[in-house]
């Protein structure tokens, strides 16, 4: 049987939203997941990025310290849950937020994840010297202008430091552009090969071609995740990608700039194809 293959389009703006796959679907083991992707991104570093190019393919490589809620139809402060760190507290003043970290989790390449890790990735989010490595665009840098500074504790402890009280600060830590970055790994390694401590590997990147990961075996979620890998083909006409899709190239479509003309087109061509417009 062919694996059931699925468009989406969201009415919020007319754009299409990648959305999970069934759970019926998402938790059959193995598989390689093909997507039409709307754009080739200059780098594969999320936090050099501007938009979701690099961000979208590149989020199963790393983990947050903490992220949304996926099941949460919507995000706000009471859906943040843990993901690198297993809890967090902010002192009586309200300025200093400090996250227990998870212990055991290893980067791709083998190498213990710590506070240190945590450290590295805001400071160069700040902008300040890392050595002589930094990010060579900053796009969120604004993002931080409140962050005094980030202080380890101990190996799995690290405290944030506000110059003032901003308790939505850690709304921004969940996002999928706040990933944690590792020590060891420079910033141009990260844009040609990012190593994360996420589901997925980086496997490789062809501009204006094609972006591939691969399951992580060792990941920390233990059976996690349910597919092999995924595979990105950049197209940057939606047309064109409309019509990959249709012909049976590619599983998924691109998740932006669908129509819902062009949505009923998908529709009256490939009548197997599972289509939703969610609200």
């Amino acid at each position: 049987m062919a694996p059931k293959r699925t468009a989406i389009l969201a009415a919020v703006a007319l754009l299409a939203m990648l959305l999970p796959l069934r759970p019926a679907a998402a938790q059959k083991q193995g598989g390689v997941l093909k997507i039409f992707f709307f754009d080739s991104p200059a780098t594969m570093s999320i936090h050099e990025e501007a938009t979701i190019a690099a961000q979208g393919p590149m989020m199963g490589v790393f983990n947050n310290l903490v992220m949304y809620d996926q099941s949460v139809p919507q995000s706000g402060l009471k859906s943040v849950v843990p993901d690198l760190a297993t809890e967090w507290s902010w002192d009586k003043t309200g300025t200093n937020l400090t996250f227990k970290l998870r212990q055991g989790v290893k980067w791709h390449d083998g190498k213990p994840f710590t506070a240190r890790d945590v450290k590295c990735t805001w400071d160069l989010l700040q902008g300040k010297a890392n050595g002589s490595d930094t990010l060579r665009v900053n796009p969120r840098k604004a993002w931080y202008g409140n962050l005094d500074e980030v202080v380890v504790d101990n190996d799995f402890q690290a405290t944030f430091k506000l110059k003032r009280k901003q308790p939505a600060f850690i709304a921004l830590l969940a996002s999928g552009f706040s990933v944690v970055y590792p020590c060891h790994v420079s910033t141009a390694e990260m844009r040609r090969r990012p190593v994360g401590t996420g589901p997925f590997k980086f496997v490789e990147f062809k501009p204006n071609e094609t972006i591939k990961v691969a399951r992580n075996p060792d990941y920390w979620k233990k059976g996690k995740p349910h597919l092999d890998g995924i595979e990105y083909t950049i197209i940057k006409n939606q047309s064109t990608g409309a019509l990959t899709f249709v012909a049976g190239k590619v599983d998924m479509t691109s998740f932006y700039f669908f129509q819902v003309p062009m949505l009923k087109d998908i529709k009256s061509q490939a009548p197997q194809v599972t289509c939703e417009l969610v609200p």
